[in-house]
């Protein structure tokens, strides 16, 4: 279960003020608007992490598993999905993460969720149903995705790690055990197709931010002590960094459509699916010129077009991480995970704890060996085919080739036997 309030605000506020920490003039500047940083969260959390009723969890799918295969060299990411058509994905119905009732499901559609790995990195891929919404510079406004994965022994799916100490008590010493690794992505000021998280600036910071594209990575004891790496309850350690990288796309998103005008050795030309007036000047595909958007092009599609948003994600296997901060990936074996979604409902902000989830408990996450591929289901038997229909021809032409020989000897009989001594 995820809580996410306003953190764009407060992890960049919280950062500025960790970092000055070492100033006491400049300390002393921030304090007042720090304290009233507190009540204002604070008050937040205590409305959006209350409950209805007591936890439970009768509508868990433990059965269902997510296989990370080796699959090395197929993910391009880019939030485009065209690279995941041959991995199999597992569907899932999004429920309320605080009441997972099925009669408050999500009613936009289901999540197919994909995993692979390429021997060093970890890749992801979210296929969400949705209309197309965009609201630049409101994350609130727009879709969010967020991943959670178990890092210690005893932390828990539900209140995000499950330690039990408030706000004021949590440490690491307090909470140990209770550890969680989360990955959040608002795009309210990210790119379609562009790639975010982390970056040489905010990891030189020493924490797991991002100032671009609010990809950030996050550890979690409990809702109310919930952190980017590298900052918490002592202050900046300035050894962490944001580990992931994402992108984002949706199905009703093109950047080739339409002709546009560029200049090109000084020369003005047109460009597009159909025409190209620039000559091999520029690389034009089937389907228009290979560009990119810019946020220029914001809203970059029009608004309420049915189609999929697709999340796509990596980080690597093992990061450098000594704060138990990051879940630490081993491949042929398991790890737990969770994904969480919001959505701006009839054009209405979501809010922290207003968000669907795949499952009320960990779905497990196994990560095969090296000898296992995803394409094996696919490929297995055209592959057999191919290697005993070769087989097959190399023993007929040896069978001939013997067939032949034994027969130019058998014909040739006169051979007469010569003395050396004769030669």
């Amino acid at each position: 279960m995820f809580y996410f309030i306003k953190t764009e605000t407060f992890t960049q506020f919280l950062s500025i003020i960790m970092t000055s920490s070492s100033s006491p003039t400049m300390l002393s500047r921030f304090s007042p608007l720090l304290g009233i940083a507190i009540v204002i969260i604070t008050s937040d959390l205590v409305i959006s992490h209350e409950e209805s009723g007591e936890w439970s969890c009768s509508n868990s799918n433990s059965d269902n598993r997510i296989q990370a295969n080796f699959v090395p060299g197929v993910v391009t990411l880019d939030g485009h999905a065209n690279d995941w058509d041959k991995i199999d994905g597992h569907e899932f119905s999004l429920l309320p993460a605080l009441d997972p009732h099925e009669d408050d499901a999500y009613k936009g559609g289901t999540m197919t969720l994909k995993a692979l790995h390429d021997g060093k990195d970890m890749y992801f891929l979210l296929e969400v149903d949705g209309e197309y919404v965009y609201n630049k510079g409101d994350s609130h406004k727009c879709p969010s995705v967020a991943l959670m994965f178990q890092i210690g022994e005893n932390a828990s799916y539900h209140r995000m790690g499950g330690c039990e100490k408030a706000p004021d008590a949590c440490s690491s010493k307090a909470c140990r055990g209770h550890e969680v690794d989360i990955m959040h992505f608002s795009i309210g000021n990210a790119i379609p197709g562009r790639l975010y998280g982390g970056n040489p600036i905010d990891n030189r910071d020493g924490n797991g931010g991002d100032r671009f594209g609010h990809l950030v990575d996050v550890y979690s004891w409990n809702p109310h002590c919930r952190y980017l790496d590298g900052l918490g309850p002592a202050g900046n350690d300035s050894i962490a960094q944001n580990d992931w990288k994402g992108a984002w796309w949706h199905d009703s998103l093109n950047v080739h459509s339409d002709p546009w005008t560029v200049t090109v050795t000084g020369v003005m030309c047109v460009v597009g699916p159909k025409e190209n007036t620039c000559g091999a000047a520029l690389v034009v595909s089937e389907a228009g010129v290979v560009r990119g958007f810019v946020e220029e092009d914001s809203p970059y599609a029009s608004a309420d077009q049915k189609g999929k948003y697709y999340f796509e994600f990596s980080r690597p296997l093992r990061t450098m991480d000594r704060l138990q901060q990051d879940v630490q990936f081993a491949i042929g074996q398991s790890s737990k995970m969770a994904v969480a979604f919001w959505y701006p409902i009839g054009g209405k902000p979501w809010h922290g704890s207003a968000h669907y989830s795949i499952n009320c408990d960990w779905v497990p996450l196994d990560i095969t060996s090296l000898g296992t591929s995803a394409f094996t289901k696919t490929s297995s038997r055209s592959s057999w085919d191919a290697a005993s229909a070769f087989s097959l021809l190399l023993s007929v032409l040896a069978f001939c080739l013997s067939a032949f020989i034994g027969y130019a000897v058998s014909r040739n009989k006169s051979i007469h036997f010569t003395p050396m001594d004769r030669l």
